[in-house]
């Protein structure tokens, strides 16, 4: 198998998401060449070595300076007519998923999306999927002839350890279109300074309708600052306006996939579940013993979270010597 990986990158460092594609390429394919757009990559391709691939087709150009779906969708595209590769893969990012999108419409070519395992049968991506808010898990096989496109949740699957030593052939491609014919312009950039990617986090601390208030979710983040975690939200909170909407898991918000996942006043609703069932670990905190959190948690609290979580981030910056 030939496999591609489209990458993101931020800040000069490629994605943790695209780490993990090119990790999940490595154990499906023969040949696995990371796709590498933007300007002033060099680093970035690199990184991409580093962490499994191969061989690098790099674009370099200031058409792709800032991500723009158009001109990206476009060069995924020309690069596989003109490649032929078994198979392209990217996160389930935002981005990802726009990508490979744009490209299966494109190409007429079939996509798995938000794929939690995936492997090669009779030279056919095979992937398991969630399906009805994560409550079944299916498995789906692509058929007919063409690129197979897939992307991939993230955590879901581990990215290799960084090998320095690793480099290989980089191939440069030009853009498929000119700054005048891509119909949306980049205007500016702001990021969030200072906080954990929730789609990325190993621990998620998250609080629901049971925090009370804004001023409810302080120990929320607190027990996450001392984990190192990120700190998540049930849709009441966000709606309620006590926490910014980019904190928010479930069916209309973030799907995660961390190692511990701690619910603190989040009675459960199917459409939270949706976003955080396939955490390792899920530990619920709770006054309502008959909460849904509860069926889901491996470990659950009964109790009082202003008094258990403050708790909890005492003994942790105990244990954790902070």
């Amino acid at each position: 198998m030939k496999i591609f990986v489209w990458t993101e990158h931020f800040d000069n460092k490629l994605a943790q998401a695209s780490k993990e594609a090119i990790g999940a390429a490595k154990s499906l394919g023969d040949q696995v060449t990371a796709l590498v757009f933007g300007q002033n990559v060099d680093a970035i391709v690199q990184e991409a070595f580093h962490f499994g691939a191969d061989a690098v087709i790099k674009a370099d150009d200031a058409t792709l300076a800032d991500f723009r779906a158009e001109p990206y969708i476009a060069l995924v595209a020309q690069i596989a007519r003109d490649h032929q590769p078994d198979a392209i893969l990217a996160g389930a990012t935002t981005r990802g998923r726009e990508v490979l999108g744009g490209v299966s419409a494109d190409l007429d070519a079939a996509l798995l999306d938000d794929v939690l395992s995936l492997s090669i049968e009779d030279g056919k991506l095979t992937a398991t999927r969630a399906m009805y808010a994560g409550k079944v898990l299916t498995k789906e096989q692509l058929s007919g002839e063409g690129v197979q496109l897939a992307t991939l949740r993230s955590r879901a699957f581990k990215a290799l350890d960084a090998d320095t030593s690793r480099s290989g052939e980089v191939i440069s491609v030009e853009p498929v279109l000119s700054e005048d014919e891509i119909a949306t312009k980049s205007e500016g950039f702001e990021g969030t300074v200072g906080e954990i990617s929730l789609t990325e986090a190993a621990i998620i601390v998250s609080g629901g309708r049971g925090v009370g208030g804004p001023e409810g979710f302080e120990p929320i983040r607190e027990l996450a600052k001392v984990l190192g975690g990120a700190v998540g939200a049930s849709r009441a909170t966000v709606d309620a306006g006590w926490i910014p909407y980019e904190h928010q898991v479930g069916q209309t918000g973030k799907v995660v996939s961390p190692d511990l996942y701690i619910a603190a006043g989040i009675s459960g609703a199917i459409q939270h579940q949706a976003g955080m069932r396939n955490s390792k670990v899920i530990v619920a905190i709770n006054k309502d013993a008959e909460a849904p959190i509860f069926k889901l948690a491996r470990y659950g609290v009964v109790g009082d979270l202003f008094e258990i979580v403050p708790a909890l981030t005492e003994v942790f910056k105990e244990k954790l010597g902070k």
